[in-house]
């Protein structure tokens, strides 16, 4: 199983950026979904962004436009670029991996230990 460690948070303004980076130890390549998540006091993780093993992404509506995801196989890291953040973006972000059971061989999810963003007004 892998171990992600998130780093890049910080305190920004409104329309301003950030870049989240997760490390991950092991080998990347064999994850078949890597992802950020927000949780913020009081609600549930939601999904932010999410890259595939072939490089597809998605993202949360709210996000869309303004975040991008990458992962860098060669590196083990995967990125969001936040941009043109709004003070609803703050949170604590989760690097999130998985790895989905084949035949017999069981599959895993892996957690960072989160980093705070948070946008000023």
């Amino acid at each position: 199983q892998v171990q992600l460690v998130e780093s890049g948070g910080g305190l920004v303004q409104a329309g301003g950026s950030l870049r989240l980076s997760c490390a991950v130890s092991g080998s990347i390549s064999d994850v078949n979904q890597m992802g950020w998540y927000r949780q913020v006091p009081g609600k549930q993780r939601e999904s932010v962004a999410i890259i595939t093993s072939v490089g597809s992404t998605h993202y949360a509506d709210a996000v869309k436009g303004r975040f991008t995801i990458s992962r860098d196989n060669a590196k083990n890291t995967v990125s969001l670029q936040m941009n043109s953040l709004k003070p609803e973006d703050t949170g604590v972000y989760y690097c999130n991996a998985i790895k989905f059971r084949v035949g017999t061989r069981p599959g895993y999810v892996a957690w960072g230990q989160g980093t705070q963003a948070t946008v000023s007004s």
